[in-house]
């Protein structure tokens, strides 16, 4: 009897340690189940059964069930009945993860859209595409290339591809559950479209990237050393724990905070500014609250990157989402169509150009593409690289948005190509050098 009151006790301590080092995960997993959720129906449109199955169908995130309240338009989410969290939805600025002090009415702002209705062949407008036959094109390799990234569904969990060739659509496929016309959350894809806001007041003259970044708590340490490009170069030489496997600097902004602006900002130095190179995405919401700081007022602020970019090429799907202090979530919360994504591209390989107005300098496409110190020529500013060959059957030439999950954008300027590629596999589980090699031999 004694023995079995030892394994009984011995049982409910291991037990109770298991619930007291897990416990505070739950807060995150809920957190992530409950937006997903809420962004995938009320800004994806998608059905609450899809999502459950495919984006929420993770390790850990599948612990959690989530309910809909279609009225509320919100989402709520629990592990067991533990650490309930609730996302939601506020028009114009996508979804949200509020908190006990939450209050509906502290923010009520949302960006004014200007969404256009031209005539213009896609993706330069918004009418159908052009038919266009290109006879250097070899259509047998064009539908190789496609079935690549769909030849096993299980494993690579392709969603959308789209190819664009000198602007002009060639050639794209949705998964079942996805249009043209779906949104699909961009992830990190997000950091290259805050990082063009600043190309864009760039070319208007009223910022440099050479500037120190203007926060007031760093004048008077290491820190003031710090310039905007660092911040875009990732090479600042702030703490920063990049890990979304366990409680870490990303997954407590992410999942936890009312304001993702000021996390990053309260780390210490840990090395000067070109010292290291260090993936944040603290950083990028930082940069958002420090491009809040260029407007007079805060609805100036949310109105800007539609203005003066989105709305400007015609992305008319795309929602930014922010947090609960209404800042730009410019680390990770973008949703846009395919197609929509595929004109971002464009406007790369037009270096700036859209229907003959200059939306940001040539130059800038040379700025953000120059390969950062200590990233191995995979990052330049804000965006990916294949300088030294990542992708060794790909151009070097080939720059990227890349989003957790598999979300692309690839621009390839000696191919004159913008390939998009959605879905919920990354590489090397969803091969991008085999995907893009079989790409790339559709031109001579």
């Amino acid at each position: 009897m004694k023995l079995f009151k030892r394994i009984l006790i011995l049982f409910i301590i291991i037990i109770g340690t298991i619930v007291y080092l897990n416990y505070p995960k739950l807060n995150i997993i809920s957190g992530y189940a409950a937006k997903s959720m809420a962004s995938s129906i009320f800004v994806a449109q998608r059905s609450a059964t899809s999502v459950t199955q495919q984006d929420n169908n993770v390790p850990l995130i599948k612990l959690a069930t989530t309910e809909i309240d279609e009225k509320t338009e919100s989402a709520t989410a629990s592990v067991y009945g533990l650490m309930k969290r609730k996302a939601i939805y506020r028009d114009g600025l996508g979804t949200v993860l509020i908190n006990d002090d939450y209050n509906e009415n502290d923010f009520t702002l949302k960006p004014n859209r200007i969404f256009s209705s031209d005539t213009i062949p896609y993706p330069y407008g918004q009418a159908s595409p052009k038919d266009t036959v290109f006879p250097e094109i070899n259509e047998e390799q064009l539908s190789k290339s496609i079935a690549t990234a769909f030849s096993n569904p299980e494993i690579q969990k392709t969603r959308t591809v789209l190819i664009l060739y000198k602007g002009h659509l060639i050639a794209e496929k949705y998964a079942e559950g996805f249009t043209k016309d779906t949104p699909v959350l961009g992830w990190s894809m997000t950091k290259s479209l805050l990082a063009t806001c600043y190309g864009v007041l760039e070319h208007q003259g009223k910022l440099e990237m050479s500037w120190p970044a203007p926060i007031t708590a760093w004048k008077h340490d290491e820190r003031k050393d710090i310039t905007l490009n660092h911040l875009l170069r990732m090479q600042s030489g702030l703490a920063w724990e990049e890990d979304y496997t366990k409680i870490s600097d990303v997954t407590k902004m992410l999942f936890l905070d009312s304001d993702m602006t000021q996390a990053q900002k309260d780390k210490k130095s840990i090395a000067i500014p070109t010292e290291i190179w260090n993936y944040s995405s603290g950083t990028s919401n930082l940069l958002s609250g420090i491009l809040r700081q260029q407007f007079r007022s805060h609805q100036a602020y949310l109105d800007f990157p539609y203005i003066a970019l989105i709305d400007k090429i015609g992305m008319n799907s795309m929602v930014l989402e922010a947090d609960i202090a209404g800042n730009y979530v410019g680390s990770s919360y973008s949703w846009a169509s395919t197609r929509d994504w595929a004109r971002f591209g464009q406007l790369y390989l037009e270096r700036g150009n859209w229907n003959g107005e200059q939306i940001f300098s040539p130059s800038w496409v040379d700025y953000v593409t120059e390969p950062t110190l200590h990233s191995d020529g995979t990052y330049g500013a804000h965006f990916w690289l294949n300088a030294n060959g990542k992708y060794p059957d790909v151009p070097r030439d080939l720059f990227s948005c890349n989003g957790y999950q598999g979300q692309y954008v690839f621009v390839i300027p000696s191919k004159s190509l913008v390939v998009v590629r959605t879905g919920l596999a990354e590489n090397p589980v969803f091969d991008v050098n085999a995907f893009l090699s079989e790409v790339v031999k559709i031109v001579p």
